[in-house]
């Protein structure tokens, strides 16, 4: 972070304080003339407007929904979320008192990081990163221990071997289901070891999961969903997810699934930073999250859309770039995760691309290793595939010109 934002007699955290290099492109990209691939928003024209008017029209005269509710969660919502939860577990029952209603989930993940983080602990991350866990556990104060990610989830064999040598983490984090940025998904055999490596040594797993319900593939060629949940193979296992991404990101509504003593733990920090969370979205939420036949059909649009976008935007890498591109092919999520064999540094295109209209992240603001300089992480979830073709070819346009400037 620039010094123009740190005053005198600020706590010495802040002086280590970066911002979010995606929070930072969101402003880069708010102009009309730059189709943004940056960003992980969900389309703003999938969002359901009628659906959440309606919800908002069946809970604003309720007493509840105008008073303060409990700092865990209005019950109502937390209900539903664990029946939820239930059902993705393959039926294991999940108590209401595990659940907690977050401000979305990045407020879920950073009151986590105060109950389970000391200063100086180890916590472990994929590599190439989340950059909102990066950015929650700098603050905390940790150590961070990247673990590279494979095409098949955390590699867990190296995790073992650091293991082994001594590290011990308080927490490892991961992103199981359509991985940001990487786009991939954990295989069962991955979440049944990272489990039992949790089991063995004692630290906390954090899974953290806003995309696993966006699985388009399973709807269009019969590829399996994601696995069980890695919660279903340990105790030591915390689940994150949301409402931003199937319902809207206006709500705030996220929340975790942890054993009691984690949440109790949470309530606490809870009440010091917000008392509780908004009871009118919350019930908005429950009333949306519990309508499962209109939630059903909402998801397969979702679905659909994603998947006939994601579709649009490899073919059109695929064809303006060729073999001088390596792309990933989404199942699922928000996210394709490129990267270019012809030495193009993607933060030094970026420039140029936003002269040409059109913008990403660069494979740098999810890692330090060098490696990940000629890679990119691209959003195919908020545009149309027409204006999706349009932005590949301006990103191809500036490629063209970055490699004349060099």
């Amino acid at each position: 972070m620039s010094s123009l934002y740190l005053a005198a007699g600020l706590a010495g955290r802040t002086a280590s304080l970066t911002s979010s290099a995606i929070r930072d492109l969101l402003a880069l990209t708010a102009r009309d003339d730059v189709i943004s691939l940056a960003g992980g928003l969900p389309a703003t024209d999938l969002i359901p407007i009628d659906r959440i008017a309606a919800a908002a029209e069946a809970v604003v005269r309720r007493p509840d929904a105008v008073q303060y509710c409990e700092t865990s969660g209005h019950r109502t919502l937390r209900s539903v979320i664990a029946a939820r939860e239930a059902h993705a577990r393959g039926g294991v029952p999940v108590p209401v008192e595990s659940v907690i209603v977050t401000h979305g989930s990045q407020q879920a993940l950073t009151l986590l990081a105060q109950a389970l983080i000391d200063p100086g602990a180890p916590v472990v991350v994929d590599e190439p990163a989340y950059t909102g866990a990066l950015q929650v556990f700098s603050i905390a104060e940790a150590r961070i221990e990247s673990i590279p990610i494979t095409d098949t989830g955390m590699d867990t064999d190296e995790l073992e071997r650091r293991l082994t040598a001594g590290l011990r983490p308080a927490v490892v984090h991961t992103v199981a289901n359509f991985h940001n940025p990487r786009g991939v998904t954990m295989s069962e055999q991955r979440r049944r070891h990272l489990a039992a490596l949790a089991d063995r040594y004692g630290f906390w797993v954090i899974e953290d999961d806003p995309y696993g319900e966006i699985c388009f593939d399973a709807m269009e060629s019969g590829i399996e969903a994601p696995p069980l949940p890695i919660a279903c193979h340990s105790d030591r296992v915390i689940r994150l997810s949301s409402a931003s991404k199937i319902l809207a990101p206006t709500l705030r509504v996220g929340w975790f699934v942890a054993p009691l003593g984690v949440c109790a733990a949470v309530e606490l920090l809870k009440q010091g930073a917000d008392l509780c969370g908004s009871s009118m979205t919350q019930l908005m939420a429950a009333e949306m999250l519990a309508d499962t036949t209109w939630l059903d059909a909402h998801l397969t649009v979702l679905r659909r859309e994603y998947g006939a976008r994601a579709t649009a935007l490899t073919s059109a890498l695929a064809a303006e770039f060729g073999a001088r591109l390596t792309v990933s092919r989404p199942e699922g999520g928000m996210f394709a995760w490129a990267s270019f064999r012809d030495g193009t540094d993607s933060s030094e295109l970026l420039d140029s691309a936003l002269d040409h209209g059109v913008a990403f992240v660069p494979g740098s603001a999810f890692a330090s290793a060098a490696q990940y300089r000629h890679s990119l992480r691209l959003s195919f979830a908020g545009s149309t595939p027409s204006v999706l073709k349009e932005a590949v070819r301006r990103l191809g346009t500036a490629h063209s010109a970055s490699a004349r400037v060099l």
